[in-house]
């Protein structure tokens, strides 16, 4: 399978997880599925360009249009790197993947920003329950996709 298939199934998957889930994946309490896809970031850089794509293309859905677009999506592209990036300076799959719970969770509040900005929600506690429900669903991806790594190699 070529890099580019590899890397619009992971866009497909991330918009699928989004947008069939959308009462839970926009605005000041999130539980976006999709996140999980974060995880996969540690094993190939592919994975930072499929997730980021896949975000960008959900966020057509999001209430606030283009600006999530822009930021929802940048925010998701630095998330995936730092990811990644971490990943390369630690040598176990666990702790690569608890080093990108640890990266999203506190990423969480560049949507608490945009939230704030754009809807005037208010941002700690916007940043406290979007936080919450990334650092669920990017912990339960980081045990499916380490269960998943097992049989599958991620980093090809």
């Amino acid at each position: 399978m070529s890099e580019i298939t590899k890397t619009a199934l992971i866009a497909a998957l991330y918009v699928v997880l989004t947008v069939a889930f959308i009462p839970l994946s926009y605005g000041p309490v999130q539980f976006r599925l999709s996140e999980m896809l974060n995880n996969m970031a540690v094993f190939n850089k592919r994975y930072i360009w499929g997730v980021t794509l896949g975000c960008l293309i959900a966020n057509l859905w999001s209430s606030m249009g283009p600006i999530d677009m822009i930021f929802g999506t940048l925010q998701t592209l630095v998330m995936t790197w730092l990811s990644w990036y971490v990943g390369q300076h630690l040598s176990s799959v666990p702790a690569k993947l608890a080093g990108t719970v640890i990266i999203c969770t506190l990423m969480s509040w560049a949507v608490a920003l945009e939230l704030n900005l754009v809807s005037e929600a208010p941002f700690w506690w916007t940043y406290l329950t979007v936080g919450i429900g990334e650092f669920v669903v990017v912990l339960i991806g980081a045990v499916i996709v380490w269960l998943v790594n097992k049989k599958v190699d991620l980093r090809r």
